[in-house]
């Protein structure tokens, strides 16, 4: 498997964000309701991407990635919720007090990127010594 063309992948989707994160700090209301729409659409695709890829190796059992990303879906159906709520809201005090916890949200669902980027560090590494340790045992096998 082609691990490094996955990661830069990963690199890649990460610059977009950090492009798109930018971009949207000089964005109205309006305008970041749309960059919302998109990337809730382009998550669904990722995710229906991955639904796909998994039931194509339909004899790999569930994992604990795919509780994961269903995780991660539902995350994101809450955080739209509140978007959605949002406009609903004349108190300047709730809007504050909402705007704290959607960028401490933020700050987590970063620090948590960061974590899940480790530990797919590791799982990669891990499916490479796994594969190495399988050759050198059908090597010596074949002796």
């Amino acid at each position: 498997m082609d691990f490094s063309a996955k990661l830069d992948e990963l690199q890649a989707k990460t610059n977009e964000a950090v492009a798109a994160a930018r971009a949207a700090a000089a964005e109205n209301r309006d305008q970041l309701k749309q960059r919302v729409d998109k990337a809730e659409d382009d998550a669904k695709q990722a995710m229906q991407d991955a639904k796909q890829r998994a039931a194509q190796t339909a004899d790999r059992a569930e994992s604990k990635w795919a509780q994961m990303k269903a995780d991660a879906a539902a995350r994101r159906e809450d955080i739209k919720a509140k978007i959605d709520k949002r406009a609903d809201q004349l108190d300047a005090k709730a809007a504050a007090a909402d705007a704290d916890w959607a960028e401490e949200n933020a700050a987590d669902a970063l620090d948590y990127a960061v974590y899940v980027i480790y530990d797919a560090q590791l799982a990669v590494l891990d499916a490479l010594d796994a594969r190495a340790y399988a050759e050198e045992r059908a090597k010596i096998a074949s002796m």
